[in-house]
């Protein structure tokens, strides 16, 4: 009799993994672009193969059985072998017109990326941009983007990297903001001030512990991860906040606060998966930010 796991249909791991890695069936068909029905039709499906339940359905969502949890490394492996046949596919595309995904921070998303999104599309209507703004590591591996815009050295395996250069980062506060509080001369003088911080991210707070003053989550009296609605809060004047200095001395509204201590600078690296890095469309983006992004670090 025929092994049922040896003619496995990749499709039903596929569902698997989209539930495993997103905690329910509505979730993991919104990854995968297929009804909620047809994911339940799949998992079922697959349980059916493997002898056994693979999720047990809680109220917060779809928990892994022992089953489910032995089988999430051999079925991630299968993806990633299909993710490479995919990458070495597309890398053998010689047609300029199609989709190039662009990752980014929210910040450079929303700031410096849309001005260099446009001269693509003026000298490239065949491309279609998609820009994703995140301030997670996407995997290019899995083709979540073509092209990764970094504030970092990348590390993962099988990508071409380009060092672009480093951007310094400046305090800022509101205009309106400093008129109503007065300009800090000192150190001293700052400590008195309102900042707007980070919520659950911690950087900002190692940050100012790494120069010596000892704060609490408290001390930013106004918080937000979002790096562009953190942005809106400081131009709002809700208090002083840290960004990329090249934004911030272009903004009309906003004025440099210069502190006794140094601040840090950001590494920006272009990335791409070796294998499609020569996709014509990918390879003329690349080429493009290239150009346009060491401009906007200074």
């Amino acid at each position: 009799m025929e092994n049922p796991l040896s003619s496995l249909d990749w499709s039903l791991l596929q569902a698997f993994l989209a539930v495993a890695d997103n905690g329910s069936l509505s979730g993991a068909a919104r990854i995968l672009g297929v009804s909620q029905p047809t994911i339940g039709r799949r998992i079922q499906t697959l349980e059916m193969a493997v002898g056994g339940e693979v999720f047990r359905r809680q109220r917060d969502g779809m928990v892994l059985t022992d089953l489910g949890a032995s089988l999430i490394a051999p079925a991630d492996a299968m993806r990633r072998a299909a993710n490479e046949i995919a990458l070495v596919s597309a890398g053998a595309e010689r047609e300029m017109a199609g989709t190039v995904r662009i990752s980014a921070s929210v910040f450079t998303a929303h700031y410096i990326a849309p001005r260099i999104v446009s001269r693509i599309r003026a000298e490239e209507p065949g491309v279609e941009i998609e820009l994703v703004a995140s301030d997670q590591s996407e995997n290019l591996l899995f083709r979540e983007a073509d092209i990764a815009i970094r504030m970092y050295r990348p590390q993962q395996l099988d990508v071409v990297t380009l060092f672009l250069g480093e951007v310094q980062l400046g305090l800022f506060g509101a205009k309106a903001y400093l008129d109503r509080v007065g300009r800090p001369a000192t150190t001293e003088d700052l400590r008195h001030m309102d900042f707007v911080g980070y919520d659950k991210d911690d950087r900002i707070l190692r940050g100012f512990r790494e120069v010596g003053w000892s704060v609490e989550r408290s001390f930013f009296k106004t918080r937000c991860d979002n790096q562009a609605v953190y942005w809106q809060l400081v131009k709002s004047g809700c208090g002083l906040g840290f960004s990329q200095r090249n934004a911030g001395i272009t903004d009309p509204d906003l004025e440099e606060v210069q502190t006794e201590f140094d601040l840090p600078t950001l590494q920006v690296w272009l990335t791409a998966h070796a294998a499609i890095r020569q996709v014509p469309r990918i390879r003329r983006v690349w080429d493009i930010l290239r150009e346009e992004l060491p401009a906007t670090l200074s």
